[in-house]
């Protein structure tokens, strides 16, 4: 074996390094003294088959088309399935790696990682990002084979890992509970920005349109995503409630994008609210530092109630004042940040945010307690801490190696 362990990290749904999550770990493992290589889509400017990026091995697939329905889905996994494989093969002639780490959605990973696992004694780690029974209920409102399946997919992919990471506690207890795996084999690492990289910049006020209050949205638009509901609020706050002083910016893309927008038009909005697409590095930030609320619409469900979202940590970090849903995992993280809706009720989640256009005087509190949060809680060295123990225990039964760290020593085990 090399002296530094390789690590391969499989990620299906978004181009590195624009999943900052994962570009994020393979940056703290290449740190570590790892060799780090990621299989990945094409996405953005993002084109290259191959890119040694800030000394990371990127290798990149192309992607047939962005899923929408059972058969979308179908046709997108499988093909991502067959580039991972060609690319993971690739990877070990061109690189080599000790490790295969599976970043989620799909359940489907574990393919690739079983095979280097039981034929060539690679272990296995899932980076659990998704519980993907629940998203299939809340993307098509029923459970169902599909649905059955996908429970499958997960146990098999838990029953397979050597090691599982976690991006919040309810996820270590499904990985636990539905998953079978030893509690001291999951860790919990969460999907944090890197502050010292994640600051405000100058605004970009001609988002306002003149305008007096900035309404921000940015994610994905999925059909879980709850963007059609912070549209009837906007609806509700100019049309009904007749406020022409407030202005709502839009920031990402997805499969639902193209029925936001009829939707918009529909309403008569196009004038209050803008879709800017999908931005990133700067742009993003410029944007970002624009909004004077945010908003997550994301509906209360079984899914939503257990995910992390990184728009709660990104607006908390950058003082930006939210409203959202009255989410379990939303309130847990924002406490007294944010203000909640209920019931998934767009009318209220308007009244919400009428609230704080209203009152800079609230605004003001609820971004100090968002920033005093996030400096209490959001701090990726101690993530990162535990992402390198976990491919500690992963390579435990592994000589023990010397790595250069960062924050003290570690110890290999084995």
């Amino acid at each position: 074996m090399a002296q530094n362990p390789k690590i391969l990290i499989i990620v299906e749904n978004l181009t590195v390094p624009l999943d900052r999550r994962v570009w994020q770990e393979a940056q703290s493992l290449r740190d570590a003294g790892y060799t780090v290589s990621v299989i990945c889509p094409m996405g953005g400017a993002y084109q290259q088959a191959y890119e040694y990026l800030e000394g990371v091995h990127v290798f990149r697939h192309p992607m047939p088309l962005e899923a929408d329905g059972v058969l979308g889905y179908g046709i997108e996994y499988a093909s991502a399935i067959f580039w991972e494989f060609v690319l993971s093969v690739r990877a070990h002639f061109k690189v080599g790696f000790d490790v295969v780490q599976a970043c989620n959605p799909p359940d489907l990973i574990f393919t690739v990682g079983a095979f280097w696992k039981y034929l060539f004694g690679k272990p296995f780690v899932f980076d659990h990002h998704d519980i993907n029974p629940e998203l299939y209920e809340a993307k098509f409102g029923r459970r169902g084979f599909f649905h059955s399946l996908l429970g499958v997919f997960e146990k098999i992919t838990f029953k397979v890992a050597d090691v599982s990471i976690a991006t919040n506690e309810r996820f270590k207890e499904i990985a636990v509970k539905r998953g079978g795996m030893d509690p001291s084999k999951v860790f919990v690492v969460r999907s944090i920005p890197d502050v010292s990289r994640f600051r405000r910049m100058e605004p970009l006020p001609e988002l306002k349109k003149g305008r007096k209050t900035l309404i921000g949205y940015v994610g994905i638009m999925g059909a879980q995503d709850g963007v059609d509901l912070l549209i009837e609020a906007m609806d509700d706050l100019v049309s009904a409630k007749g406020r022409e002083d407030v202005q709502c910016a839009i920031v990402g893309s997805g499969t639902e994008l193209p029925r936001l927008e009829a939707m918009v038009a529909e309403k008569g909005l196009q004038d209050y609210v803008t879709f800017t697409g999908f931005l990133s590095g700067p742009e993003l930030m410029r944007t970002l530092s624009t909004f004077d609320i945010g908003v997550i619409p994301d509906p209360k469900n079984t899914y939503n109630d257990k995910i992390s979202m990184n728009k709660v940590f990104e607006y908390m970090s950058l003082g930006i004042p939210f409203v959202g849903f009255d989410l379990d995992e939303g309130r847990e993280m924002a406490g007294g940040a944010a203000l909640y809706a209920a019931d998934n009720c767009p009318r209220d989640l308007g009244h919400q945010i009428e609230r704080l256009a209203v009152s800079p005087e609230l605004r003001n509190e609820l971004a100090s307690e968002g920033q005093a949060r996030a400096k209490a809680l959001l701090c990726w060295e101690d993530e990162e801490d535990r992402l390198l123990q976990a491919f500690d225990i992963a390579l435990s039964g592994r000589p023990p190696v010397a790595l250069p760290v960062r924050h003290g020593p570690r110890v290999q085990e084995g």
